[in-house]
């Protein structure tokens, strides 16, 4: 066992502890002599990993919301979403190699218990509401695919149990390739159906550009929070701070230097793809819902059913429905794991993780359930981009630990952030803060 940090050596209040995900940890050989591609290539997966969170079926609702009902304004927010998720991430990865910890030990470590368990809670909020987001995902591709009904759906969600444990036996890079794998399927889809739409690509453009809009139209910048929440979610930094000690890379600075770049390396790949995916689906909504005159489409059964006579195309409905179950499938892996890390950081508390995963599965099942029997798809849809707003919230809670500690010397030694890149992380937590602060007051001033 490391006790690195023990007392308050370090920085730290107190030990380590036990190392993150043990059962997994280290088990990913680097090949430190061979090539330098080789050990760029052996960093590659938890990057993706972390996509995963980015591309959730959360994030398809408020993408199509906002693409059916603002046309291309918004990808102006998928692409900053994206820029600040690259950031946070790149931190994510500099905490765990300087200090040996995932996020969660480090909060347990440094604060107060007072502090320290309210942060677990205010976690474990965000993670079932990506859990009811996977679910309802899941269950309505599911649906769309073999016609099963959404309360069913919901229930059957509950089996992806045993994939996550036949994976994990199998070994951690079993688990980066089946991710990586259903990631693949999810651009083929979405690259046939944009293909289909044939969007106005000057308009596509101009998206990506920033408008004030956003911010004073209280419609866009409820769905532009959605986005945000679905795009840096609360869990991923917990995640990426964990997956990424599964590489066994060494404990000289000269090892952790290299450990660093190649997994921001890693990361920055995988959510540059995560951004194309993310920005598909909008495009998507925008030329075949919002050009047609559909504003209101942020149901998936919705767009589901829209697709095949607005594009044109009967297997287009299939591809999304297709896309939709491997994000779902993809989801329940990576919240599982975050949901591992932080129970085990926080509480140092163990469990195995099909208990884990049936114990965090059931508390998002009983509200989707719920919503699926009494309202129908326009609950779930509605549903949906709650969660991600639920997300946005709670993100400022894990963002500005994360920005503190990797600012810190005493606790990053040689690798604390260069001061430019903390000041563009703390400029990034302010920002979040700052438009969480408005969407409640708007909320609250009705």
């Amino acid at each position: 066992m490391d006790m690195r940090g023990s007392g308050t050596d370090g920085g730290w209040r107190l030990s380590r502890g036990e190392a993150s995900l043990s059962d997994v940890h280290g088990t990913v050989d680097v090949a430190r002599h061979s090539s330098k591609l080789r050990r760029i290539a052996a960093f590659a997966g938890p990057g993706y990993l972390v996509a995963v969170g980015y591309m959730d079926p959360g994030n398809w609702a408020t993408s199509l919301a906002g693409g059916s009902k603002f046309g291309y304004a918004l990808l102006a927010v998928a692409l900053l979403s994206n820029l600040m998720a690259i950031v946070l991430q790149s931190l994510c990865a500099r905490l765990a190699i300087a200090s040996g910890r995932d996020l969660a030990q480090a909060c347990r470590d440094a604060f107060p218990k007072w502090v320290a368990v309210p942060l677990w809670a205010l976690a474990e909020i965000a993670i079932i509401a990506t859990d009811i987001a996977e679910v309802i995902g899941t269950a309505i591709g599911l649906k769309l695919i073999f016609g099963i009904p959404l309360e069913l759906g919901v229930l059957i969600t509950a089996l992806d149990v045993f994939i996550i444990l036949y994976l994990q036996r199998l070994g951690f890079r079993w688990v980066e390739a089946f991710i990586i794998t259903l990631l693949g399927v999810i651009a083929l889809c979405f690259g046939i159906q944009i293909f289909l739409a044939d969007p106005d690509w000057g308009g596509v453009i101009r998206g990506f550009l920033p408008s004030t809009e956003i911010v004073t139209d209280p419609e866009m910048l409820y769905l532009a929070l959605g986005i945000l929440g679905a795009t840096v979610m609360p869990h991923n930094l917990y995640l990426h701070s964990g997956i990424v000690q599964t590489r066994k890379y060494g404990q000289t600075l000269p090892e952790k230097r290299e450990a660093l770049a190649f997994a921001t390396v890693d990361s920055t790949v995988a959510l540059t793809f995560a951004l194309l995916i993310n920005a598909s689906i909008l495009i998507l909504a925008a030329a075949a819902f919002n050009g047609t005159g559909r504003t209101e489409v942020a149901d998936l059964g919705e767009a589901h059913s829209l697709l095949a006579p607005l594009l044109g195309m009967a297997i287009a409905p299939t591809l999304f429905g297709i896309a939709l179950l491997c994000c779902g499938l993809n989801s329940t892996v990576t919240a599982t794991l975050a949901g591992q890390i932080v129970m085990e950081g926080f509480l140092k508390m163990k469990l195995q993780p099909w208990l884990r995963r049936l114990i965090t599965r059931a508390i998002a099942i009983i509200p989707a359930g719920f919503v699926a029997i009494w309202y129908g798809d326009a609950g779930t849809a509605e549903l949906l981009i709650l969660t991600q707003v639920v997300l946005s919230l709670q993100l400022s809670f894990a963002v500005f630990p994360l920005v503190m500690f990797t600012a810190s010397k005493a606790k990053m030694g040689e690798l604390v952030a260069p001061r430019w890149l903390s000041a563009i992380a703390w400029a990034i937590a302010v920002a979040i803060a700052g438009l969480n602060v408005k969407l409640v007051m708007d909320f609250v001033l009705g």
